[in-house]
């Protein structure tokens, strides 16, 4: 308040700087902006483009309405379907890559490759390096070293194969000996004594048990008087 005091009293050395500031300040802003039209536009003009304005502003709120309600529409239709949102995200991408295929940057890149391909595969220097290639192929093949490689890894592979052949050969005509020589023949015959043995026993055993008497295959005693 004295601050303010001070500005308004007449001895103070700031007096006519409220004054003057006051007649700075806009009396409405909006009339003003209102009237001063843009350049190269007069008033009438300015008018009929904010009414096209305030249309087509009015035009998107209702078509963002209408999109909303057949999104949810949408939404619906795919819940009853049973589609699934990796259903729609896979069908998005198909359709995506079907028109990245078709459109004019992919088409014009391909063929580009192609080209490049082309004069890549029919330079002078990818001729000479295909050349190159093949006579260094064709001398390795013909060469010496080469042939005895080939020719010792054909023999090791047919003396391995002989010999796991031999392996087996012996070890079968072994089993045969074995078993035709006298110490087989007489370990077999021991273990057919015991088994002989063991089986009978087993069924002397068996028949006891079944005995009405308990005494073997006796026959009971007549105890009848005379």
């Amino acid at each position: 308040m004295e601050s303010a005091n001070q500005d308004i009293n007449l001895n103070s050395p700031n007096k006519g700087l409220l004054s003057d500031a006051m007649t700075d300040v806009p009396v409405d802003s909006a009339a003003a902006a209102r009237t001063s039209a843009p350049e190269g536009l007069t008033l009438a003009e300015e008018e009929e483009l904010r009414s096209e304005l305030a249309k087509v502003e009015e035009e998107i709120g209702t078509l963002r309405q209408v999109l909303a309600a057949k999104e949810r529409h949408c939404g619906e239709l795919k819940r009853k379907l049973g589609l699934t949102p990796l259903d729609g995200l896979k069908q998005n991408l198909s359709k995506s890559w079907h028109d990245v295929q078709v459109s004019n940057a992919y088409v014009k890149t391909s063929e580009k490759l192609g080209e490049w391909n082309d004069k890549v595969t029919q330079s002078d220097l990818y001729l000479s390096a295909s050349s190159t290639l093949e006579d260094w192929n064709e001398k390795l093949t013909q060469s010496e070293a080469y042939k005895k490689t080939q020719e010792t890894l054909s023999q090791a592979g047919q003396k391995t194969s002989a010999a796991l052949s031999n392996v087996g050969s012996v070890i079968s005509r072994k089993l045969g000996d074995m078993r035709n020589s006298a110490t087989f023949k007489s370990f077999e015959d021991r273990v057919g004594t015991i088994k002989s043995r063991v089986v009978g026993s087993r069924e002397n055993s068996t028949e006891g048990l079944h005995s009405p008497s308990g005494a073997g295959d006796k026959p009971p005693q007549d105890n009848a008087p005379f």
